[in-house]
């Protein structure tokens, strides 16, 4: 796959010398806030003392082990919204570049093309997954991790999901995100791509042939826009997986590019436009700047990037003449009502029509109703109903990622995703072998404050373990 794009990789990698500088600088924390704050329960101190101490390949398994997706998340995490966020030092806005350090491990493990984890020995139980995007993955990583034999059934060519497709090359390069697919299928699982389950396979046959089905078949394109002239709109997950595969764009794009929405994947069709050449690009969003669901650093990245914001503007129609939108505002509302996502209303006569070339949507994802509703399971306004151990109502089914992600939320995030396929594996490993008791967490690292020689050498210092977290699968041979 040609991951070619114009303009540089917006993670700049820190040089050695800088990796030094930031490792030295964590205290780890006894309780760190830092690990608190991270979705996945990555051993954050650990993986930095890890590289201080020159090991990057056990600081590269110590995220691994957490966290499947480490490498992916290390590049699109909102780390200041989770782990910097919650860092001792953000008071002083000078927080541990935990994210860049992260993906400088997992870097060195990418280059080296070691495998950090093998499967475990064949318990001769069979598990279906639909879907291989972050969620499968991490899911089908743990799976074989207990010994179970797994295979993913998906609807594209490689793996990966949105982290292969539907995030734009220079903040998440198609090259990552194929190798940590690749670390999973090089375990021992069976791909069957190209195959859309509902279609080229049917949900009954899978209950039959497995032990178990997991659903993370993630969600479908953009909704409708409910306009005149929509069908002249863009797919913004379409346009940037077509931008990300190598497909020619330059030429069809225009002098001014429209894109109507404000979250995540907005941000990414807008800067990825920008990128590809275009003039002018604007955003159109019928709420305030308040109402986002774009992360900020993202919105503060398309800023910079050059990218034109008009809020409170709604589309009502494309044509040859462009785009044509109409103002919106707030009317009085009552003590009631929400303050986050109140009533909107159109301002009369406010309609003008703004000369674009292309519109593209980004108004978020629907749901794949087609395939849920042939998958068997109770469904909640087209969410997949699941309990905390992320078991379905169909026995022998669970589910994770965007699939069991509830609507009115903010976008979910890929360490989410890679969380819940953890708990599923657990939840599957618990299902399919009640039997067998799961070792405890292995012990983690003494870790002693930064300056300091090690305890177990000098005797002078005591070390500061970081708390062992019980919900860490250890299983299989490592």
């Amino acid at each position: 796959m040609d991951t070619a794009f114009p303009g540089a990789d917006i993670h700049k990698p820190l040089s050695k010398l800088e990796v030094s500088i930031e490792a030295s600088r964590c205290l780890y924390c006894y309780d760190a806030p830092c690990m608190d704050a991270c979705p996945s329960d990555i051993d954050i101190p650990g993986f930095i003392w890890q590289i201080a101490d020159g090991n990057l390949k056990g600081s590269a398994r110590t995220i691994l082990h957490s966290n499947a997706m480490g490498a992916s998340c290390a590049r699109v995490c909102p780390v200041s919204e989770l782990c910097e966020g919650a860092c001792v030092y953000h008071h002083d806005d000078n927080p541990i570049r935990i994210g860049d350090l992260q993906r400088y491990a997992t870097d060195h493990l990418r280059q080296t093309g070691e495998m950090v984890f093998e499967p475990g020995p064949d318990t001769g139980k069979k598990v279906a997954i639909i879907g291989g995007g972050p969620a499968g993955l991490a899911t089908a990583r743990d799976l074989r991790r207990y010994g179970h034999a797994v295979t993913i059934f998906d609807a594209h060519e490689d793996l990966g999901g949105l982290n292969t497709y539907g995030i734009v090359p220079f903040r998440l390069s198609t090259e990552v995100a194929l190798w940590e697919a690749d670390q999973v299928v090089r375990m021992g699982v069976t791909v069957r791509a190209n195959t859309r389950v509902g279609v080229d396979v049917q949900m009954d046959d899978l209950v039959k042939d497995f032990d178990a089905v997991v659903i993370a078949c993630g969600m479908g394109n953009v909704p409708s826009l409910m306009i005149e002239g929509e069908e002249r709109a863009w797919d913004a997950l379409d346009f940037i997986e077509r931008a990300k595969t190598g497909k020619p764009l330059q030429g069809e794009l225009g002098d001014h590019v429209a894109v109507i929405g404000a979250g995540n994947t907005a941000i990414d069709a807008l800067t990825c436009a920008k990128r590809l050449g275009v003039e002018r690009v604007t955003c159109y969003y019928r709420r305030g700047e308040e109402s986002m669901t774009a992360y900020d650093f993202e919105y503060e990245f398309a800023k910079q990037e050059g990218i034109e914001f008009r809020f409170f503007t709604a589309p009502v129609k494309i044509d040859d003449e462009g785009l044509t939108v109409v103002r919106t505002c707030h009317p009085e509302r009552s003590e009631a009502e929400s303050r986050d996502r109140q009533r909107l209303v159109q301002i009369p006569g406010s309609e003008y029509t703004e000369a674009v070339d292309t519109v593209i949507s980004a108004i978020g994802q629907g749901r794949l109703l087609d395939t849920l509703e042939k998958l068997g399971v109770a469904l909640d306004d087209g969410v997949v109903r699941v309990t905390d151990d992320m078991a379905t109502t169909r026995k022998g089914v669970f589910a994770a990622g965007d699939a069991i992600y509830a609507k009115g939320q903010r976008e979910a995030m890929v360490v989410e995703a890679a969380q819940q396929g953890k708990i599923a594996a657990r939840s599957i490993e618990a299902y399919l072998m009640p039997e067998r008791q799961l070792p405890p967490p292995a012990p983690l690292p003494e870790l002693v404050p930064a300056g300091h020689t090690h305890g177990r050498k000098s005797g002078k210092v005591t070390a500061y373990p970081v708390r062992a977290n019980p919900a860490q699968p250890v299983v299989g041979r490592t």
